[in-house]
């Protein structure tokens, strides 16, 4: 009687292996909205956002003629390595030309994780789990506040861009376990 195939071990890739063995989950990044964006048309822009994290890429809808623009919407990253940063660009929609750079911005996850490792259940809404306080390393405009609320761990972000004149974005990152995945 033959013995059963061995299973690779966890998170080695075999030929007939999916992607769902290296993804931890995916992360939910709320793009809420711009603050005194630069200016690249006459008086205004149209300004979208551009995230990028490895291989991925999402981008925000345009808003039109607007330099504090409120797009409240999802882009949803599936996470391998969470070590990897995730870089925001903002871009003025041209319709002639090439788009134009409004600035850029990278933060790191990492904090995030690790207050999701925690495993924290029932708290009180608005419980303050973490802050990660702004640094040379990191494009914060100010402290950012990892809370638990509504039964979820979330984290509010303002990012100063940089290469640019003025301009910072709002974000949220919330974290989406998926059934199959390897999880955090």
């Amino acid at each position: 009687m033959d013995s059963p195939p061995k299973t690779p071990p966890r998170g080695s890739r075999s030929p007939g292996s999916s992607l769902m063995d290296n993804l931890l989950g995916l992360l939910r990044v709320k793009v809420i909205k711009g603050i005194n964006l630069a200016v690249r048309d006459v008086r205004t822009s149209d300004p979208y956002v551009v995230i990028k994290m490895g291989k991925q890429k999402l981008k925000t809808r345009v808003i039109k003629k607007d330099v504090n623009p409120e797009w409240n919407e999802d882009l949803t990253l599936s996470v391998s390595d969470p070590t990897l940063p995730i870089k925001l660009t903002v871009y003025d929609h041209d319709m002639f030309s090439k788009d134009d750079k409004m600035g850029e911005a990278e933060f790191d996850i990492k904090p995030f994780i690790d207050a999701l490792k925690m495993n924290l259940e029932n708290l009180p809404s608005g419980t303050l789990i973490s802050r990660v306080q702004p640094c040379r390393k990191n494009c914060l405009a100010e402290e950012s506040h990892i809370i638990w609320t509504e039964s979820r761990t979330i984290q509010n972000l303002c990012l100063r861009l940089k290469n640019v004149e003025c301009g910072e974005v709002e974000l949220q990152l919330q974290w989406i376990d998926l059934p199959g995945c390897k999880g955090l």
